[in-house]
C-alpha cells in the first residue's frame, strides 16, 4: 500500500524548516503533498500563485512531491488526496500541544493519523512569521529560505 502523506501549511514563504521535514519525510513515505492552505481570516505576504510557484520550483521532476492548494477542512482535502497521513513539523513544547489537540480531533473524526517530525535544532528558530517580518523591513532573509528560492 503507497503511503501518502499530506504536508499542510500557508508556507508564507517555505523556509529551511519545512524543507527540512520534507526532505526528512521522504525517507517514510512514497508520497507527499505540500498542501497550501487558502485562509480568508489569514493575511498573507506572498498571493497564493507565488507561493505555489515558489515551491513548485524546488520540487521540479521529483515525482514523490506534489503541491496542491485546498480550502477548507485538512482531513477533507486528505481524504480528497487519497492521504492516510497528515505531516507536521514542530519546532517548540508550544507547537507540539497545539498540534496534538488538533490531531486528536482530526483522528477522532477522520480515522487519519498526523505524524509528527521535531524540528532540527540547527533550525528551531526559523519560522515564516520571522522571514515576512524581516521582508517587510528590507532584510536580508537567505540564511532562512533555500538556497536556490526566488522570492522576488
Amino acid at each position: 500500500m503507497k503511503k501518502k502523506a499530506i504536508f499542510p501549511g500557508t508556507f508564507d514563504p517555505i523556509t529551511i524548516g519545512h524543507i527540512s521535514v520534507i526532505e526528512r519525510a521522504l525517507n517514510l513515505f512514497d508520497e507527499i503533498v505540500i498542501s497550501i492552505g487558502i485562509n480568508q481570516h489569514k493575511q498573507t505576504f506572498f498571493p497564493l500563485e507565488k507561493r505555489v510557484e515558489m515551491i513548485s520550483s524546488l520540487y521540479k521532476g521529483n515525482d514523490r512531491v506534489k503541491i496542491a492548494t485546498y480550502n477548507g477542512l485538512t482531513i477533507d482535502f486528505a481524504r480528497t488526496e487519497g492521504a492516510t497521513f497528515i505531516l507536521r513539523g514542530i519546532r517548540s513544547v508550544n507547537d507540539f500541544e497545539y498540534e496534538k489537540n488538533i490531531a486528536d480531533v482530526n483522528r477522532q473524526i477522520s480515522g487519519i493519523d498526523t505524524f509528527i517530525l521535531f524540528t532540527e535544532p540547527k533550525y528551531a528558530h526559523v519560522s515564516s512569521s520571522i522571514v515576512r517580518e524581516l521582508l517587510s523591513f528590507g532584510k536580508d532573509v537567505s540564511p532562512f529560505i533555500p538556497p536556490n528560492l526566488k522570492i522576488s
